[in-house]
């Protein structure tokens, strides 16, 4: 019986990750930052993607500070070039054998705006960066039994609607909020193609994903002063009074990432009222994310778009 049933599944349920190799995006603060910590906690070698290197050195010396092995890897998600450097950085460092990649880095609500190669802010880091960066992975992921694959996704991706001729935004009219959650629904239907390949192509890499429900992290406040609102940034002050610790809001990506029952193409998220706040628990999909032929769709844009050959092909 999964220990989710039975009682609050919690980090000390974590089993000992010594001799795992993790790759944690966005681990410069907030949720990545936690769950790096914890994973180095337990014995992993961590790697730190960040974009930033001075956030990314005070990073560093927090998660050596639990006495774990991490290292820190340059990574920008809205510059491809980028994202081609990390992963060879990271197939040099590990010697092409990596345990667990989390695709946790992120913005939300952001003005409009385009990454290095022109795409739309949002989709272009949230779901195009995360998805070229794991396709250039795989021979690591690949090289390592019982691998894992965990993409951060959010309650917003409820309201998501994905529209593969403009996902870019260069007819529509920009909204904020409609893209960001475009891009967490991009990021559930990645993780879905890419359980449905890599179980049809026999490679024993599982695709899971996760969402913190409401936590108070980083990204809101950054999202107020990216769109300089005062009355937002009240909002958000307020929203984070409401929501619950990172130390909490980490723990479904930390359950997809390391518990013995997760199902492949799972789903995890928080286990309380409309899953905000809580221990991780099966999350509620929303119909669109659950649509196979948008998955497929999605999965040949991105390559289109990134240039990057999918694998499994």
């Amino acid at each position: 019986m999964p220990k989710w049933i039975a009682r609050k599944w919690d980090i000390a349920d974590i089993p000992d990750q010594s001799g795992r190799t993790a790759l944690v995006t966005g681990a410069n603060s907030g949720l990545g930052l936690r769950t790096a910590e914890v994973l180095a906690g337990k014995g992993a070698r961590v790697l730190l993607a960040c974009r930033s290197p001075e956030r990314g050195e005070r990073a560093l010396e927090r998660v050596r500070a639990t006495g774990g092995e991490a290292e820190l890897v340059r990574l920008d998600l809205a510059d491809l070039s980028s994202v081609r450097a990390a992963a060879d950085s990271v197939r040099e460092r590990t010697g092409d054998a990596l345990d667990v990649l989390v695709n946790n880095a992120g913005v939300m609500a952001v003005p409009h705006g385009r990454t290095a190669d022109g795409f739309e802010r949002q989709f272009g880091t949230n779901h195009l960066g995360h998805a070229a960066l794991t396709w250039l992975l795989m021979p690591a992921l690949r090289h390592r039994p019982g691998a894992r694959v965990v993409t951060v996704s959010s309650v917003a991706h409820q309201v998501g609607r994905l529209d593969l001729a403009d996902p870019n935004y260069e007819v529509r009219r920009y909204r904020a909020w409609d893209a960001y959650a475009q891009s967490k629904l991009a990021n559930l239907l990645f993780t879905r193609e890419l359980d449905r390949r890599t179980r049809a192509a026999g490679v024993d890499v599982t695709s899971v994903a996760a969402h913190p429900g409401m936590t108070a992290t980083e990204l809101s406040g950054n999202m107020a002063r990216a769109r300089g609102n005062a009355l937002l940034g009240l909002g958000v002050r307020v929203s984070d009074f409401l929501s619950q610790s990172v130390e909490v809001g980490a723990l479904p990506q930390l359950y997809a990432a390391t518990s013995p029952d997760v199902r492949p193409g799972g789903y995890y998220g928080p286990d309380g009222f409309r899953e905000l706040r809580g221990h991780p628990a099966p999350a509620r999909s929303s119909t669109a994310a659950r649509d196979d032929l948008a998955a497929s769709r999605l999965w040949d844009l991105t390559a289109k778009l990134t240039g990057v050959a999918p694998d499994p092909s």
